[in-house]
């Protein structure tokens, strides 16, 4: 015989496929067979139909195209014998989809079996329906399928309710046409179709909000007799299954009745007793009893219940916990986790045995378990669970530590009752797992040190014997470096003991070692190194007598490789050497660190600045007063939302105004304080003119640079910095330089022009308006004059007014001083103020300005902001 002919039998076919040695072999049968299925299609031998198309099943199944042979499926569908429909149907669903348009062909085939009088050939016809029907093939036939779920036979009613959820997916808008043959079917006793019906009853309350309430009304009460039928039913050999009779209904029951009592307090009144018998009757020590037992945990928790019953759920959550199957537990794990929002004085019960799955050997529930901690900790419990989470930290296995370290972090950042506490658990994390905390961790340790007035002593003495111990756990070393670089007086002299303390003997020169041993440390990472440096320095001032020494341990980085380390060192020399007189006012102790600004920082939710016209106080959500000084980048949201220093320095400044994506502009009138300024670095990123004296004046006198013995002032920066100086006159004669664009002196600004644009009402509130009045210089149209007038409506007077503007980068602006700080009330008086701005994009891109005016009123700090948007097209 010919082993390629359609006489050969699918079983040789087979045997033939799998003795090749080679893929190539394996594809040369597969070719041979497909061509002689393809001659047998064309001559339409009808004898070997249906084996052709059971061998393309089996090479469909390896993978080989076989679409030639869909049409051999709808044939053999049409033959009129059982054992050619089965094969046509088997191929049906293996060969097609319901994407196929060959699909469109068999929907009569279909609707002609479904009505046949042969009960079997009815079941092929649902399962081939259930498997790839499509929308227009369940339009078409759904009445059929509804008039089936009535059937006789319980096996066609079981395939005919399958066949009804796979039509509802399709065809939401059908459901109604089943919701009353399903309500009839869940009375059914056969177990099979009230699998089914339960499955198909689940899905219209899916789709439909009608349904869900008219089985809540109809169904419950014979839903919860059912289950309480199976609860209690005797020994019966047909469902049983370890002991449990048909555990398989009692979760379909259970997930149905979860559906039913969600949101409803009578449906939930009605479950209530049965769903206690299951909790308490179901045995354990059986898988399948833990299934029921998990399905029924889920619809206590979904359900509308008392606290009676959600405490015996978690009862049962508790001892899956102690169960040796790590899937139990895995699932327990996942359940407490929701059911600790619904009852967490419940859960806390279950604490200890919770902390013990912190320390499984399965790292899933490891990590599962210290989420579920994390949830507990609250401020009762917060030192226990803390000291039994340190404790683990310490045989912890090396991949855990990471998780670990972060979760410990994150609760006594969160949650810490004292900053003694705070630091002392913060310090035996960093001791036992530094290197595996993040840089955040031990920058918010600081800001809190810094903070801590009273505790200085106590933690540099603590830090000291620390670095002892743990000198290889990198974050151990740098707060360390950091403490004795400002606070190495009070170690060495045991200032601030609290009682707590064992006292400590520890000299200037075992203070330097320190930090000379962790410079040196081969481990030592470039940050390290670095703040031993500035350690170093810090100590030369505090330390007089190690001076020399000191001066000894930096001029060994002059030679390193890392160009950072070479730098600070020459740089640290230098100061040494030829600036003594500078040195102590260099390493001064830092200033407090905002502790509230670094949190809100690190959590990227710190407020923007709330404004009000309504005589309402300036008011920030987290405590953190924001300065009116602020840069205006934050007015546009440019920058990082982060309360901007009162003092900034110079470098820093410009750092941000160059940083920004928008030029922006603000001025202020009255007399302050001078501020301090990075000078050096300002000019030698300018790189221009001399630097000036260091003689304490104003920002503005700093920043003049001395060029052909005229003083060019630097108005963008003058613009910005808040507050100005009005000794610094701005007069049209002098010349400009624009920081952004060129230093070149700019057009003077000519006097007494003509307005050729009516004014504009730019913002108005309750209480303020602001107009604005333009005018061009001839030769120039992308420069514009703009006269702000201010205007107080209410009877108060307005001090300290400020007046703030910015621009996108297309933009130039300029402000002048305003002609006063105070706005009489009642419109008695107004504040003027002179602007241009020049457009580079003249003709193209109209103007736009943002405000903010600030002012105070009775002492209160007062906030105005809007966008002007409304400019004259040509300006």
């Amino acid at each position: 015989m010919n082993p390629f002919s359609s006489e050969t039998r699918l079983r040789d076919m087979i045997r033939a496929i799998r003795a090749c040695k080679t893929a190539a072999e394996e594809r040369a049968v597969v070719r041979k067979e497909c061509a002689s299925i393809r001659a047998a299609v064309s001559d339409n031998d009808n004898d070997y139909r249906h084996r052709n198309l059971a061998k393309l099943m089996f090479i469909h199944m390896l993978g080989y195209p076989t679409h030639f042979g869909q049409m051999e499926c709808l044939k053999l569908i049409a033959a009129p014998g059982f054992p050619e429909k089965r094969i046509g149907y088997l191929g049906l669903m293996l060969l097609l989809d319901e994407r196929q348009e060959v699909l469109m062909l068999v929907t009569n085939s279909l609707k002609q079996d479904l009505n046949h009088t042969n009960q079997y050939i009815v079941g092929l016809a649902l399962c081939a329906l259930g498997n790839i029907s499509s929308a227009e093939m369940a339009r078409d036939l759904a009445p059929e399928v509804e008039r089936l779920l009535q059937f006789r036979d319980p096996n066609v009613r079981k395939k005919a309710a399958l066949c009804s959820i796979r039509i509802i997916k399709k065809v939401p808008d059908l459901a109604e046409n089943f919701v009353n043959p399903v309500a009839s079917l869940l009375k059914e006793k056969h177990h099979g179709v009230l699998l089914t019906a339960i499955q198909l009853c689940a899905d219209l309350c899916t789709v439909s909000e009608e349904a869900l309430e008219y089985f809540r009304k109809k169904c419950t009460e014979g839903l919860v007799k059912v289950l309480k039928d199976a609860v209690n039913s005797p020994y019966a050999p047909e469902y049983d299954i370890s002991g449990i009779a048909d555990p398989f209904l009692q979760i379909r029951l259970l997930r149905i009745l979860r559906i039913l009592g969600h949101g409803d307090a009578d449906a939930s009144d009605l479950m209530n007793d049965v769903l206690a018998q299951v909790a308490t009757k179901t045995e354990s020590n059986k898988n399948a009893g833990n299934a029921i037992l998990y399905e029924c945990v889920e619809t206590i928790m979904s359900i509308e219940d008392s606290g009676g019953l959600r405490v015996l759920a978690i009862n049962i959550l508790g001892r899956f916990l102690s169960n040796r199957d790590n899937n139990i537990r895995y699932v327990a794990l996942n359940m407490l986790m929701k059911a600790i929002s619904v009852d967490g004085q419940a859960v806390q019960r279950h604490r200890a045995t919770i902390l013990e799955c912190v320390k499984d050997s399965d790292a899933s529930i490891r990590k599962r378990a210290l989420e579920l901690v994390y949830l507990l900790v609250n401020e009762t419990n917060v030192k226990p669970l803390t000291k039994e989470l340190i404790d683990y930290l310490e045989v912890s296995d090396q991949d855990f530590k990471g998780d670990l370290t972060a979760r410990i972090c994150s609760i006594v950042e969160k949650l810490s009752p004292q900053k003694i506490w705070y630091i002392d658990q913060m310090l035996k994390v960093l001791c036992e797992a530094g290197n595996y905390v993040k840089d955040e961790v031990w920058h918010g340790l600081i800001v809190v040190i810094t903070n801590s007035t009273n505790l200085h002593g106590y933690t540099v003495r603590s830090l000291y014997r620390a670095i002892q111990t743990s000198g290889d756990q990198e974050a151990v070393v740098r707060v360390a470096v950091w403490c004795i670089g400002e606070y190495g007086d009070l170690l060495v002299n045991n200032i601030g003991m609290l009682d707590l303390e064992e006292p400590i003997t520890v000299t200037e020169n075992d203070a330097v070692d320190v930090i000379e041993a962790a410079i040196k440390r081969h481990t030592s990472d470039l940050t390290t190194r670095a703040m031993c440096l500035i350690a170093l320095l810090k100590l030369s001032s505090r330390f007089p007598s190690c001076s020399q020494r000191i001066k000894d341990i930096v001029n060994q980085s002059k030679g390193s490789l890392l160009l950072e380390l070479q730098q600070r060192s020459i740089e640290f020399d230098s100061i040494l050497e030829k600036h003594q007189n500078l040195r102590s006012a260099l390493v001064e102790r830092m200033p407090v660190l905002d502790e509230a600004t670094y949190s809100g920082r690190r959590a990227g939710s710190l407020p923007a600045v709330a404004s009000t016209s309504q005589g309402n106080p300036l008011q920030i959500p987290n405590g953190v007063p924001k300065t009116m000084d602020a840069p205006l980048l934050d007015l546009l949201d440019l920058s990082a939302d982060e309360p901007a220093l009162q003092n900034s320095s110079g470098p820093n400044f410009l750092q941000d105004l160059l940083g920004g994506d928008i030029l922006s502009s603000a001025s202020q009138s009255g007399t302050t304080q001078p501020q301090k300024s990075g000078t050096d670095v300002l000019l030698d990123l300018l790189s221009t003119g001399s630097p000036p004296a260091q003689n304490g004046s104003s920002t503005a006198d700093i920043l003049s640079i001395s060029q052909d013995n005229n003083k060019t002032s630097v108005d963008a920066l003058n613009s910005l910095s808040s507050p100005m100086v009005t000794s610094v006159q701005s007069t049209p004669a002098s010349s400009i330089m624009d920081l952004l664009d060129t230093f070149g002196p700019s057009p003077t600004v000519p006097k007494d022009n003509d307005p050729a644009y009516p004014p504009l009402v730019a913002f108005e509130s309750s209480s303020l308006s602001l107009i604005f009045n333009f005018s061009k210089q001839p030769g120039s149209p992308q420069i514009t004059q703009i006269e702000a007038t201010f205007t107080n409506k209410s009877s108060d007077i307005y001090t300290d007014f400020i007046f703030q503007a910015a621009v996108p980068k297309f933009l130039q602006l300029h402000l002048e001083p305003a002609s006063s700080n105070t706005l009489p009330g009642s419109g008695n008086g107004s504040i003027t103020q002179k602007l241009r701005v020049t457009n580079n994009q003249h003709g193209k891109k109209s103007l736009v300005m943002r405000i903010r005016i600030s002012y105070k009123l009775n002492n209160k700090d007062m906030l105005e902001e809007g966008q002007i948007s409304n400019f004259p097209r040509d300006l």
